[in-house]
């Protein structure tokens, strides 16, 4: 039986990681984490009985523990908790879905318990790449994609023919304002912009994906995952999220992976690799579907995008700087401080600010976020 670590498991993909747990019935969790979301993770406690449960501060985890009193659940908190909920000994699995760089250190301490990775939390690999790949290589441990994208990428290069790769196209739906222009775009609502047209997340990552910088990030993530150069990965928008990537090879052969938009089937890919096991739900019907489309995305209007390849390329510190004035702009927007259109005008100003350090340290990755949110504040 499998033993599993949910990092963030009262967020969208910890909620839907527990659901194909459930299912299923024969893993067990061994460790939770959550931020502030205490109802909830006591549910999760009492019905998955894990030795050890982590929450964000230290009044959280004494309020949890008085709820918990009835059970032998070891209550933790803040970064030590979350190191112990990747290192905790029974476990096979750390399934990192927390937001944020906060996942930097609990994922660099799984790596090296020898523990496998479920990569849920792109910015680890957006600003600790050059750490965390080579990390893993050497204490040989697998990262398995959780990204609906990254794990398309990951089934189609499973016919072991990695060195024949030639590009990766990620496929993006467009978000919500596909086909508008900037002028169009000057008077969005936090409420328009969370209308996903396919795909129900979290609050972030959906204004991410109207931004169009959630795909930035992935390139960026595809990156280190796959070994590729930045411009060896072209983003090519399908509307209906039926693709969820493609992989083309020297002889020109393309292999994609289709599915229904549903993040519980590259989750479970994920938990049960390399076994395939039946998951509920809707099937593609392809006579009732009639066609799949293609666009170019527009990164005139989407500079979010653009401003991301350039950060992919730069390398060092720099998509560090992308990755936390994103996450700052968009906690604003959805706090109604800024404009929409403010979002990558904010991540390209803290761009141009910054003086690249070629390989930060861990250290310097978090003195950079820091740096970043600093200049945010003295300047918005």
């Amino acid at each position: 039986m499998k033993k599993i670590s949910i990092l963030g498991s009262t967020g969208s993909i910890g909620t839907q990681t527990l659901d194909v747990i459930r299912e299923h019935g024969d893993m067990q969790v061994v460790a939770l984490s959550c931020g502030r979301n205490l109802s909830l993770i006591e549910k999760q406690a009492r019905e998955f009985k894990p030795q050890f449960v982590s929450v964000s501060d230290e009044n959280d985890a004494k309020k949890l523990r008085t709820r918990l009193a009835d059970t032998d659940i070891e209550i933790g908190y803040g970064m030590d908790g979350l190191i112990k909920c990747a290192t905790i000994e029974p476990c096979d699995i750390v399934v990192t879905a927390i937001v944020g760089m906060l996942g930097i250190r609990p994922t660099i301490a799984a790596i090296k318990a020898k523990k496998t990775i479920a990569l849920a939390n792109k910015e680890t690999l957006v600003t600790a790449g050059h750490i965390i790949i080579p990390l893993a290589k050497e204490y040989g441990v697998s990262i398995l994609p959780v990204d609906s994208e990254h794990s398309a990428i990951f089934q189609s290069l499973q016919g072991g023919q990695e060195k024949a790769l030639h590009k990766i196209l990620l496929t993006a739906s467009g978000g919500p304002f596909r086909g508008k222009k900037r002028e169009e775009l000057q008077n969005i609502r936090v409420e328009d912009a969370l209308k996903h047209p396919n795909w129900a997340m979290g609050r972030k990552i959906t204004i991410d994906s109207s931004t169009m910088v959630n795909k930035g990030l992935e390139v960026i993530e595809a990156k280190w995952l796959f070994g590729v150069d930045v411009d060896q990965i072209q983003v090519v928008v399908q509307p209906q999220s039926i693709i969820h990537s493609m992989v083309e090879y020297k002889d020109g052969a393309v292999i994609a992976q289709l599915g229904t938009p549903d993040m519980k089937l590259p989750i479970q890919y994920a938990l049960y690799y390399p076994e395939r096991r039946f998951l509920p739900g809707d099937r593609l019907d392809f006579a009732a579907l009639s066609q799949i489309t293609f666009e170019k995305p527009d990164m005139e209007t989407f500079y979010g995008l653009k401003l991301a390849y350039e950060a992919g390329r730069t390398g060092g510190s720099l998509p560090t700087v992308l990755n936390a004035a994103n996450e700052r702009a968009v906690a604003m927007f959805l706090d109604r401080k800024i404009k929409y259109l403010q979002i990558p005008e904010i991540i390209q100003a803290c761009m141009e600010a910054h003086k690249n350090i070629p390989s930060p340290t861990v250290e310097e990755i978090l003195k950079t976020e820091q740096a970043t949110y600093e200049f945010i504040k003295n300047r918005w």
